[in-house]
């Protein structure tokens, strides 16, 4: 298959973790996805994401991990960081550059706490280390969306939040076509994830944070703000950052040059 893009599932702890691979280089790059991953997870997506992180292919063997399947009542961002170590040590992957995404860049802080044996480089993107105001009344909102099986509301509210406005009008026609897939199989399963989001606080932790780190955020953040990628930078010695102006929370998608920052700063 094209970029060598494979789709794969683990067996882990009594449950299943979909994940995808992608690339012919011979270092690892691990991707950790963002809550979205609560309503559909990474299954099927392996020739996609080869053609969107296509930078990567020649120097890295890239996987991306969605969480378990099914989740513990109470899991946390914690266990979240344990069950891709779990993952790794299953095919084999020692060592590893960490890009995380929201709450994936709240797995990837612990990760980096808990298993520092284990990662090289870490990139930390749109993402928080404590609660705020902003992100428990946002994610807060999601949840009881979800409490009430109203999915249509959650990816409205998604693509209001997450979204600019330029990048919302240029796209008008396509972003709503996210409803037309319907129903989540499992909103309990988003439902725990999104507890996860906004119970994790790292803060206390992150200077256990060793290795070299890249914090990008957006200023214009409404989901958790530019300001909680500044706190990150602020406890994380010897760390590097970046603020995007006019974006948010999407900063990792709609910014032409993110990929190539984030390659630059894996290949200092």
């Amino acid at each position: 298959m094209l970029n060598n893009a494979k789709n794969g599932c683990l067996k882990l702890d009594g449950s299943d973790m979909d994940y995808i691979s992608f690339g012919n280089g011979s270092k690892y790059l691990i991707m950790i996805p963002g809550l979205g991953d609560g309503l559909k997870t990474v299954k099927g997506m392996a020739l996609t994401m080869s053609v969107m992180y296509k930078c990567f292919t020649d120097r890295y063997t890239v996987f991306m991990f969605s969480r378990k399947n099914t989740l513990a009542d109470g899991c946390t961002t914690r266990d979240m960081a344990a069950d891709i170590a779990k993952a790794m040590e299953l095919l084999g992957i020692k060592k590893a550059d960490i890009l995380g995404v929201s709450q994936g860049g709240m797995i990837s802080q612990y990760f980096a706490i808990d298993f520092p044996e284990k990662v090289n480089k870490l990139v930390l993107a749109v993402t928080v280390s404590k609660p705020n105001d902003t992100v428990k009344g946002v994610v807060g909102s999601w949840i009881e969306m979800s409490e009430k099986g109203d999915h249509k509301s959650i990816y409205a509210d998604m693509i209001e939040k997450i979204y600019s406005e330029k990048y919302q009008k240029r796209n008008r026609l396509f972003l709503p076509v996210m409803n037309i897939f319907g129903k989540p199989k499992n909103l309990g399963r988003f439902i725990i994830m999104a507890k996860a989001c906004i119970t994790h606080n790292s803060y206390d932790e992150l200077e256990k944070i060793k290795c070299p780190t890249l914090i990008i955020g957006g200023k214009c953040d409404k989901v958790v703000t530019g300001k909680a990628s500044e706190e990150i930078a602020e406890k994380i010695s010897g760390s590097e950052i970046f603020m995007y102006d006019g974006l948010g929370h999407s900063a990792y998608e709609e910014a032409a040059d993110f990929n190539s920052r984030v390659l630059d700063f894996l290949n200092k």
